[in-house]
């Protein structure tokens, strides 16, 4: 059997904690792969790896940063089918997808090949006789990054290589459920000419993760995961005085207006509620039908949604793969089967879905709920599977109140053909994402990830601006020159003159 081990100091290090997790073919329900758990001591050798590489590295030249960076780039373009099959053979998700989901880690590469442009510092010249002022952003040290399963590759890109473009060192804590297009990025990022102890990788479970928050050589942590995990990690990492930035889950609501394109509403919804099995932080789980379109919404998007092919991530033709675990699974089909006890109709069940030849896979169809109130289980909680909930309002004055009064706001979007009414919507939402007429609204990656509410805790999103200001510390030089005429002793504060 495949074992995924450590890396660390530029090295594969198998693990002595003699503890071993299973790494699961979500198609088949079968074990493929067992991934090392590491200990406290494990992690700790990985800091003290990277801290004994930022003594260098932490110096290092922006130029030999960046030609890093930009070899880097240069690799992963080259490997992108790679990486995505080994993120479908573990995620289960289809190979277009887990396409996606490089490209979009690589653009955040593509922002750190500039960081000498996103570090430029700040002067101003005799704010007082003779006296001028820098501003300038170093790094912090040693920094970890804790990401999920459902994006093995995307995620840790949003982190490490902008981390390492700012002359930090980190240590990556991939999803133990599918650690190898993680650990495959790192290798990676050594064949490009990262110096070893920059970048590295250990497995585990929560004592890993429990280590990298209290180990006092780790400066910061980011984080994303579930709202309750994300909570735990920004408690305990700065009770242990670090930065943290963890992002949570969300509860996503697309609005559509009765002056919408229902055509292209329910292409988007189909899209942004289905794609991955659903199992994406900015998939749309809520749509909020306003006045009388709901019905003729709901059979738009039901002709849809019957034609999504299901099927094994690696069979060309698949468009929606498995979930992650068969607990998983089973936990998402409760959630359909509780709303119709709860007085949901259940347009769609997609429970007990299987696929002809993989009947031991984690499967399940696609489910749509309609007439859902906001006291029911499949609305109050993220579900993180293919259950799409339709909720109806006569007005957008209520849409936007019932929208703002779930306690997520991470990504929303509203459908509409009025350019006054989506400016007011993206005015009054309270989300950190907004999209109009666009159901997933990521940011490309010289604008910043991160929602508001029980979706991020910490005061910085991820990557962009945000991302380069969490990774570095601000510093203001003051400077005079000594001057012939300069002398005497003056207690007073000094002020510009």
């Amino acid at each position: 059997m495949k074992t995924v081990n450590h890396w660390i100091g530029g090295k594969p290090v198998e693990g002595v904690s003699g503890n071993f997790g299973p790494v699961t073919d979500p198609a088949t329900g079968q074990v493929t792969t067992q991934v090392a758990l590491a200990s406290v001591e494990e992690v700790d050798a990985a800091v003290a790896s990277a801290k004994a590489a930022y003594g260098t590295w932490g110096t290092a030249s922006l130029a030999a940063r960046t030609t890093v960076l930009f070899k880097y780039r240069a690799l992963l373009d080259s490997h992108r089918d790679e990486i995505a099959a080994l993120i479908t053979a573990e995620h289960g998700k289809v190979h277009s997808d887990a396409l996606g989901e490089v490209a979009r880690g690589v653009e955040i590469v593509e922002l750190a090949c500039g960081i000498p442009t996103l570090l430029k510092g700040e002067l101003s010249t005799q704010v007082s006789t003779r006296v001028d002022v820098a501003s300038i952003r170093q790094p912090l040290g040693v920094v970890a990054g804790i990401v999920p399963f459902n994006f093995p590759a995307m995620v840790p890109m949003w982190m490490f290589p902008l981390a390492i473009a700012c002359g930090n060192t980190f240590v990556l804590k991939p999803s133990e459920k599918v650690p190898s297009a993680a650990r495959r990025l790192v290798e990676l990022a050594t064949e490009a000419g990262l110096p070893d102890g920059v970048l590295n990788l250990v497995n585990g479970d929560k004592v890993a993760v429990d280590r990298l928050l209290e180990n006092p050589d780790v400066a910061a942590v980011s984080f994303v995961g579930s709202t309750p995990i994300a909570r735990h990690v920004f408690a305990t990492g700065t009770a242990n005085g670090k930065r943290v930035q963890a992002l949570g889950g969300a509860k996503n609501h697309m609005l559509v207006l009765p002056d919408a394109d229902l055509d292209a509403a329910a292409d988007a919804a189909v899209s942004a509620a289905y794609g991955s099995a659903g199992e994406r932080c900015m998939a749309i789980s809520a749509v909020v039908a306003v006045g009388g379109i709901a019905d003729t919404l709901i059979e738009k998007i039901t002709e849809r949604a019957v034609k999504i092919k299901i099927g094994p991530g690696n069979v060309p033709d698949s468009e929606m793969g498995p979930l992650i675990t068969k607990a998983h699974r089973d936990k998402v089909a409760s959630y359909v089967h509780g709303a119709s006890a709860q007085g949901a109709e259940v347009v769609l069940d997609g429970t007990g879905y299987t696929v002809e030849g993989h009947e031991d896979g984690h499967w399940i169809g696609l489910s749509l709920l309609d007439r859902v109130s906001t006291e029911m289980d499949a609305y109050r909680d993220e579900i993180f599977g293919p259950v799409l909930c339709v909720l109806r309002t006569d007005t957008y004055e209520e849409a936007i109140e019932l929208i703002n009064s779930s306690r997520w706001g991470n990504g929303t979007a509203i459908f509409t053909r009025d350019g006054g009414a989506a400016r007011r919507f993206q005015l009054e939402v309270e989300a950190g994402m907004v999209g109009v007429n666009v159901p997933i609204p990521v940011p490309v990656g010289y604008h910043s990830f991160g929602g508001w509410k029980e979706s991020i805790f910490g005061d910085h999103h991820i990557y962009g601006n945000d991302g380069v200001n969490f990774y570095t510390r601000g510093k203001v030089v003051t400077t005079r020159w000594p001057d012939p005429s300069d002398g005497g002793v003056d207690l007073g504060f000094p002020t510009s003159s």
